[in-house]
């Protein structure tokens, strides 16, 4: 076997790969043999059909099967042999198909990029920390009464809190868009689910009431045609509601999986289920700043084809969010753009992470498995059974286990980093960092 390599771009390699043509012609040869001993031909016996007979019916396709084979096991050779590290399928095409002689073929495919990764002590981290107040967790119980709240219609003017029933349809410049009319829609005011100024223009109306909420689009808005236009929403009132908050009892408790029958009970747990929540967001918060770094000092290049590899896992993930089914769905109907830049990040952050942990050999502790593990399954109403779910199936265990060195893997990085420790409230804290940014 002949190997010849060309480097096409930083990462796409071309290699050309030489087959003797008694290579090929032994395996057809052997193929034809064993097929001659089983094929059935109407006026020969089994095993007696002659040879010639037998390459004329199935010379071709066996010849197809045996160089799909080569192709196969000379590409791995042939990779092996130069310490390629292929990023994805290769393209082959064949160069030279000719019975009798060489058979040669090109297979184009990107690899692996090599890191050397920088000096991390460059790395400015900000570490938040935060605490629970009890006007923090008085606000978060009021929240979940809210959710659960009856709705009253009332004769007088909205207020903050209440939930309007609207009819509305938005104009810019006189031209109404796509997706700017609703029927029936309900909105609690205050709840900021709309653009600014819309809820608080609906504040003091009452139902009957028609008015023009004259409204801007931020800047950052969704639909790049909309983004800082002055707009007008034509609105309609039909109805206006209180809240009637429910009682703190031990129903209510029941309506969020909580067995314990006092207020103090239900405020402990929910107390508790904030600390997770809490550790949860500034230890993500921690380790996108991490990555964000990593990034930023070690710029490399991507294979396009893992690259393309994520998107489709993303498509994936968007279908199943919003309930679809895969397998009616083709996943080529969401664009490639929306997923791109997402993509791309999530794989440079992995290879740079792998980098990392190969770079100093990090593993998983079983200590470390099992913690996260009781940390997880605490959230559960059965956490026992999750527990022994994670850990005695292989295939979750394995995630647990790669979320784990990732895990011991920023920690690392964070020994030589320069961090300023912060102290932030809890809303803060939990709030992601792209929303805190805005």
């Amino acid at each position: 076997m002949q190997v010849s390599i060309e480097s096409t771009s930083n990462l796409e390699r071309r290699l050309t790969i030489t087959i003797p043509a008694e290579r090929i012609d032994a395996d057809v040869e052997k193929q034809l043999k064993d097929a001659a001993k089983t094929v059935r031909i109407d006026g020969f016996r089994k095993g007696k059909v002659p040879s010639k007979i037998v390459k004329q019916r199935y010379g071709k396709g066996i010849r197809q099967d045996v160089l799909s084979e080569v192709i196969r096991t000379s590409f791995y050779e042939a990779v092996t042999q130069e310490k390629l590290n292929p990023a994805g399928t290769p393209s082959i095409e064949p160069t030279k198909d000719e019975e009798g002689q060489d058979f040669e073929f090109v297979a184009t495919f990107e690899v692996f990029p090599e890191i050397a990764l920088a000096d991390f002590s460059a790395a400015e981290i900000e570490k938040q920390s935060a605490e629970i107040s009890n006007e923090d967790l008085d606000k978060m119980i009021d929240t979940l009464r809210k959710q659960k709240a009856d709705w009253t219609t009332v004769e007088r003017a909205s207020q903050d809190g209440d939930r309007v029933t609207v009819d509305f349809e938005g104009f810019v410049d006189g031209e109404a868009f796509a997706g700017g009319k609703a029927e029936g829609y309900e909105l609690v005011l205050g709840s900021n689910t709309m653009i600014p100024g819309f809820e608080s223009g609906l504040l003091g109306a009452k139902a009957g009431d028609t008015l023009d909420l004259n409204v801007t689009f931020p800047e950052q808005y969704q639909s790049e045609e909309l983004q800082g236009k002055a707009a007008v929403f034509k609105t309609t009132v039909h109805q206006v509601a209180e809240p009637k908050l429910p009682e703190l009892n031990v129903e209510f408790f029941k309506d969020f999986g909580i067995e314990g029958e006092s207020e103090a009970d239900f405020r402990a747990e929910i107390s508790k289920n904030m600390d997770r929540e809490l550790k949860n967001a500034l230890r993500s918060k921690l380790k996108t700043q991490v990555l964000e770094s990593l990034s930023k000092l070690n710029p490399i290049d991507i294979p396009s084809a893992l690259i393309d590899e994520e998107i489709d896992t993303l498509r994936r993930q968007a279908v199943q969010q919003f309930g679809g089914n895969l397998k009616d769905f083709d996943l080529n109907m969401l664009p490639k753009e929306l997923f791109k830049d997402q993509a791309e990040q999530r794989v440079r952050n992995g290879l740079l992470l792998a980098e990392v942990i190969r770079a100093n050999e990090i593993k998983a502790d079983e200590e470390r498995v099992v913690a996260f593990v009781e940390e997880m399954s605490s959230a559960y109403q059965q956490p026992e059974e999750v527990r022994a779910y994670f850990l005695n199936d292989q295939n979750q265990r394995r995630q647990i286990e790669a979320v784990v060195v990732e895990d011991l893997a920023v920690e690392k990085l964070l020994e030589k980093a320069s961090i300023t420790e912060t102290v932030v409230s809890y809303e803060d804290a939990i709030r992601p960092a792209d929303q805190a940014a805005a």
